[in-house]
């Protein structure tokens, strides 16, 4: 970008420069003499024009840049409020309640959970498989070779040496690779040591084995251990539908619910209950309303405040034409009704008004009964198609995105800056220049006017002078 310099008036200039002569004639006839003022004074008036537009020009973009970048920050933050409204999960939140203890449950958005009662029995919970070795003395060599360990259909080889004790083959088996499922322990009773294997998932089909190849003490193979606890699937029903399943994380029972049971809810009868949670539905619709109003108040701050004082009221992007054109299209796309089903609606129809200010009010009371007894509306005025969660989303992102309509005017700023800086430099060094040039010309003046002052000494000297009348520089 080319900055235009404000011309020094050649008036000032000449001034100066007869100031500067006469300075230097009069130092001739040893008056003080400042040329490094005279010369500074001469810089600064041929340059103070350029180096203004410069100034003001930084400063003017470094506002702007600050400014857009509040913009952007406030759309990304209604961006953000919006996410829920315009994919739909946020009006499809489900609360819900179970009765007893030891079961918990939870219903996730958008993935087919229904509203209802549902009676859950619980039999038995899901267990793991814990096997227990024969006694075995502390530090008891266990022979040498290969020791199986599976879980179910899987297994692993740990290598037994001669110098391996219980406690080094438990610290074997938890570290490998290819460990199948099991955790190792040693446990020191009153009979000796003992290694207990527990498979890490719960389940029938999760049994623990332990083979012991040629070479490793027999003790170690499945039939020597005692059996702590049995694997088993969880046993329980559901509206009277028996269901096992080898996990206590029950996902696929209810559709789009996860029941969590544990040891508690065993022998128990409890009710899962699941609404709709209209709780939910009002927060995410007041974070948009405030996320909308925050927008517009930041963008009438920039451009025009009328809090401020007169004079000042002016923000850096007044008149600016891509915030106008955000601010306005973000209205007119508020105003205007949702076309769903063949009918239209509002955003009015269920409490949100625009305001003469360009903001958004609540009434909660209508958008209480909307959720309640018309979310039909509520579903139309957000529904994911041309919903206004959507259509807001859309056209914000035109701005947000990367290397959208921001990001691009945000790098011509920068650009701009950039050349200014450039500018900037270059001028400084002009004025380095200009001032080796002003101090060699006003060193070589005054020389010429010391050499001048010389030969009229001498002069008179020659011819007899010394003010007398007739000399040289008689009066």
């Amino acid at each position: 970008m080319t900055t235009t310099s404000t011309s020094t008036s050649s008036t000032d200039v000449s001034s100066l420069l007869q100031q500067a002569a006469q300075s230097i004639i009069s130092g001739s006839t040893k008056s003080t003499l400042d040329v490094d003022s005279l010369v500074s004074a001469l810089v600064t008036a041929k340059t103070a024009g350029q180096s203004s537009a410069i100034t003001t020009k930084q400063t003017s973009d470094n506002a702007e840049l600050s400014a857009i970048g509040k913009l952007k920050s406030a759309l990304s933050s209604l961006q953000t409020a919006l996410s829920g409204l315009s994919d739909g999960t946020a009006l499809n939140q489900l609360a819900v309640a179970v009765s007893g203890t030891g079961v918990t449950a939870t219903a996730a958005p958008g993935k087919g959970a229904v509203a209802g009662n549902y009676s859950l029995q619980v039999t038995n919970i899901a267990t793991a498989n814990k096997i227990s070795s024969q006694a075995y003395a502390s530090g008891a060599s266990l022979g040498s070779g290969t020791l199986t360990v599976g879980v179910g259909s899987n297994s692993m080889q740990i290598n037994v040496s001669s110098t391996d004790t219980l406690a080094s083959i438990a610290t074997a088996i938890n570290s490998a690779n290819n460990n199948p499922g099991v955790s190792a322990a040693v446990i020191t009773a009153a009979d000796g040591q003992h290694l207990v294997l527990t498979s890490t998932q719960t389940g029938a089909a999760n049994t623990v084995s332990v083979s012991a190849g040629a070479g490793v003490d027999a003790g170690l193979n499945t039939a020597s251990f005692t059996q702590v606890a049995a694997a088993k699937d969880a046993q329980f029903s559901l509206d009277g539908n028996a269901i096992t399943s080898a996990s206590n994380t029950i996902t696929s029972a209810l559709t789009g619910v996860t029941i969590d049971i544990s040891g508690a809810s065993a022998n128990s009868t409890q009710t899962i209950s699941i609404t709709n949670d209209t709780t939910a539905s009002t927060k995410s619709i007041n974070d948009f309303v405030t996320a909308y109003n925050n927008y517009i108040t930041t963008a009438t701050g920039l451009t025009w405040d009328s809090t401020q004082a007169t004079g000042s009221q002016a923000g850096p992007l007044l008149g600016d034409a891509m915030t106008n054109t955000i601010t306005n299209g973000l209205g007119g796309l508020i105003g205007g009704g949702i076309t769903a089903g063949g009918k239209t609606f509002s955003l009015s129809a269920i409490g949100i008004d625009l305001q003469h200010d360009g903001t958004l009010s609540v009434d909660a009371t209508t958008l209480q009964t909307a959720l309640t007894s018309n979310s039909s509306a509520v579903s139309a005025v957000f529904n994911t198609t041309n919903g206004i969660g959507t259509t807001l989303n859309s056209f914000i992102n035109t701005y947000t995105q990367s290397s959208g309509t921001i990001d691009q005017r945000t790098q011509a700023l920068n650009t701009d800056l950039s050349n200014l800086s450039d500018q900037a430099t270059q001028l400084t060094n002009y004025q380095s220049t200009l001032t080796d040039q002003y101090n060699a010309q006003f060193t070589a003046l005054n020389t010429l006017m010391s050499q001048m002052q010389n030969n009229t000494q001498y002069l008179n000297q020659l011819f007899g002078g010394g003010g007398l009348t007739g000399s040289l520089n008689s009066k």
